[in-house]
Order: structure tokens, then C-alpha cells, then sequence
């Protein structure tokens, strides 16, 4: 049934219970999981004009990598396949658009669960993913202390 499990990740600690979840469902079905992280420029605006973009994108871009290897490492045990890839751009945009051009059955995603006013002043990724994606998503409840 699901032969390409996308699970996004932003290398937090919080975010693992979401790929444990990716990992079991890949497992079960024979699956590959492709592992992304976006790297989201437009966050980075505010940073001071010393700082130099290319520093800060190689950092962004090594943060990204450990995030992948992070993934690999959880699916290591269970023997599934993991294709990573560092995207850049708007997250949720760049999810829905992988998912898509890449044929993937589900996406599985962390949320953190936020309401309220919370959700509206901070928006929520997983929340532009499932209103968007023609791709079923799976969200999990993740917190930094998991």
C-alpha cells in the first residue's frame, strides 16, 4: 500500500517520535522512506548584515545533513531504505511539492500540537501540509520531551 514514505524532518529531538512512526509504517510495507529537510531561508532575514549568507547556508545546509543521517541511523535497525534529500524554501511548500513529484504514498510529519492563538501566530507546517497535499499525511504529536 505505501511503497515511498515522505517523512520531513527539522533535526529536532522532538521530531524523532514522528520518524519512529515513518520507520514502523515503512517496515511493515516494504517501503522507502525519503527523508527531507527544507531549509528555510526566509527565516533568516532578521540576521545581522555581518553575517555572512554563505556561512550561515553551509551551517543550514550541515544541519540539514545531520537531520538525514539522523533518519537513516532510526531506520538502520529495521533495515529500510532511506533516500535524503536537503530541500530549500517555504517548508510546507516544498513538502507538498516533493510528495508529489515524487510519488509518495503518505506523508508522515510531526506536530506540535499547538491551538489557539499559538497556532495562529506561529502557523503550523503540518497544518499548510494536510490543507494542501493530494497526498494522504499522517501527523504525530511531538514534543522536545519525548
Amino acid at each position: 500500500m505505501y511503497d515511498r514514505i515522505l517523512v520531513p524532518t527539522d533535526g529536532s529531538q522532538g521530531v524523532e517520535r514522528a520518524i519512529r512512526h515513518a520507520v514502523d509504517l515503512a517496515a511493515a510495507h516494504g517501503s522507502t522512506l525519503h527523508a527531507v529537510y527544507v531549509l528555510n531561508s526566509a527565516s533568516y532575514g532578521g540576521v545581522p548584515i555581518e553575517t555572512s549568507w554563505e556561512g550561515l547556508h553551509d551551517m543550514l545546509q550541515q544541519e540539514g545533513e545531520h537531520a538525514i543521517e539522523r533518519v537513516r541511523a532510526i531506520a538502520e535497525p529495521e533495515a529500510v531504505p532511506v533516500v535524503g534529500t536537503i530541500l530549500e524554501g517555504s517548508p510546507s511548500k516544498e513538502v507538498v511539492r516533493y510528495a508529489e513529484e515524487n510519488d509518495c504514498d503518505l506523508v508522515v510529519m510531526g506536530t506540535h500540537g499547538r491551538g489557539g492563538i499559538d497556532r495562529l501566530l506561529l502557523g503550523s507546517v503540518a497544518e499548510r501540509v494536510v490543507r494542501s497535499s493530494a497526498v494522504p499525511v499522517l501527523t504525530v504529536q511531538v514534543g522536545e520531551q519525548e
